[in-house]
């Protein structure tokens, strides 16, 4: 993988709002694209998402509903999960999906980035733990955002002590 980070890191150079920000550490946590997702983007596809309210996803789709993002639930079974249809795959989702948000393990990443790729999606956010680079470097040159390790609960908090 390329050293150079993606297409919006050097953005971040210098002074943004009369704070210094650096570039990222890694390119797939720009903090430039991550407010991107956060801010702009409201179709959130939530993969792996389903009505066990012990789990990760069950909690991050319910922060996401709260600060207004739309969730679609993916799960073979395609439950309905916080009062929202879900679908069995990615290309079952009858409407456009802005954001993939992925709760799986790194091995299944890449295959779900490449459905993303496939449907139209404008990005990919890969949760804490979850990391491909071959599949970050194959989705960002289709012209999607990526975000990976990383959780939206966490990003939501670190942009409002900024």
């Amino acid at each position: 993988m390329s050293s150079e980070p993606h297409s919006g890191a050097g953005r971040l150079r210098g002074y943004r709002g009369g704070v210094t920000v650096s570039p990222p550490a890694v390119p797939w946590q720009d903090p430039a694209v991550i407010d991107h997702l956060l801010g702009d983007l409201d179709t959130w596809a939530v993969v792996g998402l389903s009505g066990d309210k012990g789990r990760d996803a069950y909690t991050i789709a319910g922060l996401l509903q709260r600060r207004g993002k739309r969730i679609v639930p993916v799960h073979p079974d395609a439950p309905t999960v916080l009062g929202e249809q879900g679908y069995a795959s990615l290309s079952d989702i009858p409407f456009p999906v802005d954001v993939v948000d992925v709760f799986r393990r790194s091995s299944a990443a890449g295959a779900i980035a490449d459905e993303a790729v496939a449907i139209g999606a404008k990005a990919v956010w890969l949760q804490l733990g979850v990391l491909d680079e071959d599949a970050f470097e194959r989705t960002t040159e289709a012209g999607l955002a990526m975000v990976m390790d990383a959780c939206p609960a966490l990003e939501w908090a670190a942009r409002e002590r900024r």
